[in-house]
């Protein structure tokens, strides 16, 4: 989605909160990949993705364009949520069909929520390395956690993770430095 796109579909929005739909489509499934790559559990991290959404909804009419995309401000949105998760490290109690029902807005293909975590469950199980890695990120500072979580695991650029954490450039080229090495010793001394 383009700059321009995204900056009607906030004016839609703020016209008909319906149209909400639209964000939603277009991002939950990324988001809920990256809350599941670093939750590693279907249920919290479907309760996160839709606490995400909710604060998203709940604010988008506020929301002021200053050069940040939808995507990194749903991210940021995202990142503040599962770290607040492990910071209470305790189930969240909302669920994505209160949303639904509560804010009467439409997903388009709901039907494939059991698939879909059926096929992340077969896939966590069939890529122990990938469980390996982040078993050990979790054991990291949570600085280093999101950038690189989002660098590696959403394949986001340096700028991007700027925006979405709103930090210099530098400081994230410097996390992830610093962050890399950590979880290479890390896994190092898991072997």
């Amino acid at each position: 989605m383009t700059l321009e796109e995204e900056k009607h579909i906030i004016q839609l929005i703020k016209e008909d909160p319906k149209e909400f739909g639209i964000v939603f489509d277009s991002y939950y499934n990324q988001i809920f990949s990256y809350i599941f790559k670093r939750i590693i559990d279907y249920d919290i991290s479907r309760d996160i993705a839709a606490e995400t959404f909710l604060k998203a909804f709940l604010n988008i009419k506020s929301f002021v364009w200053m050069d940040i995309s939808i995507s990194s401000w749903i991210y940021r949105i995202a990142t503040n949520e599962i770290n607040q998760h492990f910071r209470r490290n305790k189930k969240l109690n909302i669920s994505l069909d209160a949303l639904l029902d509560k804010n009467d807005f439409d997903i388009l293909n709901s039907h494939e929520f059991i698939e879909e975590r059926q096929t992340l469950e077969r896939e966590l199980e069939l890529h122990e390395e990938f469980l390996k890695v982040q078993r050990c990120l979790t054991k990291l500072d949570i600085k280093y956690q999101e950038v690189l979580s989002l660098k590696y695991f959403e394949k986001k650029s340096i700028i991007e993770v700027a925006e979405i954490l709103n930090k210099k450039e530098g400081t994230v080229k410097s996390l992830l430095s610093r962050g890399t090495e950590k979880l290479r010793i890390m896994m190092n001394d898991a072997t």
